[in-house]
């Protein structure tokens, strides 16, 4: 079994996990109603997606 024969510093592990850090959810705004939503998902407030009503949403 291979092992390592010295320990890696800090910075070389640092720097090995300079990438994994997580991007924010890239936002647009709903043509119809102007309320922010996720990219490529239907509307939570008027179910508006691609240019149609996908999903009818009652108004309570």
């Amino acid at each position: 079994m291979a092992v390592p024969k010295r320990k890696h510093s800090n910075s070389r592990t640092n720097k090995r996990r300079s990438h994994d850090h997580l991007s924010r959810k890239q936002l647009t705004y709903c043509p119809q109603c102007s309320s922010a939503t996720p990219t490529h998902t239907v509307c939570p407030k008027c179910g508006y997606y691609m240019g149609r009503t996908i999903v009818e949403v009652n108004e309570d």
